[in-house]
């Protein structure tokens, strides 16, 4: 039995130096803590513990019997070489059950901190990209709105520059008919001047022929 303690006391204390320190086996050695806590796991667990706990009680039990069985009337405690083998073999049961069971705690406890730090990290993770997928949503619906803006200032562009169009093209209708008005002036005062070259011809001939 005290082989079976130290043999559990030195695997348990290899578990927790694998939790402890990160290595390629920490990982598998949680996944099957993890498959020992589900299904049946904890009923042996439960199981063995509680016949721990019975031989322990036991133990301290027959502890107590024995310094009950040789206190002598001075109140002092006297044993014979077999009580004290006993009482010896009893505190060294006692002391590996006990260490057997906080050790087990101490594992429990580890493997607890190190699947609620694996959630979190998880947790942190996919909170870290909700934040930057909202961000991104943000940013989308910022240009969005700074494209629609920008749409509202072309097609105001655009009709200023039909306007101005219309404008120009107006302008240069009128302008061509100040042209053609221009061209019939200056075509009218063309035929004016003939006119007038005429009649002094006329003039001048009617009078040369008075003075004569």
């Amino acid at each position: 039995m005290i082989e079976v303690l130290f043999l559990l006391i030195f695997w348990e204390a290899v578990v927790i130096v694998i939790l402890l320190f990160k290595t390629p086996f920490r990982k598998l050695l949680i996944l099957t803590l993890d498959r020992l806590k589900r299904a049946r796991g904890p009923l042996v667990l439960n199981t063995a513990a509680a016949s721990l706990v019975a031989l322990l009680l036991s133990g301290v039990y027959g502890i107590i019997n024995i310094q009950k069985r040789q206190i002598h009337d001075d109140g002092h405690v006297h044993l014979n070489p077999t009580d004290q083998l006993l009482m010896a073999n009893h505190l060294l049961q006692t002391t590996l059950i006990g260490a057997v069971l906080f050790l087990a705690v101490i594992i429990d406890r580890l493997h607890h901190c190190m699947r609620e730090l694996r959630i979190r990290r998880k947790n942190l993770v996919v909170m870290k990209r909700l934040e930057a997928t909202k961000a991104l949503e943000e940013e989308r619906d910022k240009l969005k709105v700074e494209i629609i803006q920008l749409e509202s200032d072309l097609n105001s562009k655009a009709k200023d520059v039909d306007v101005a169009e219309a404008n120009v093209t107006a302008l240069r209708k009128q302008f061509q008919g100040f042209l053609l008005e221009y061209q019939r002036v200056l075509e009218e005062n063309h035929n004016l001047r003939k006119k007038l070259q005429v009649l002094d011809r006329r003039l001048s001939h009617s009078v040369s022929k008075k003075n004569m």
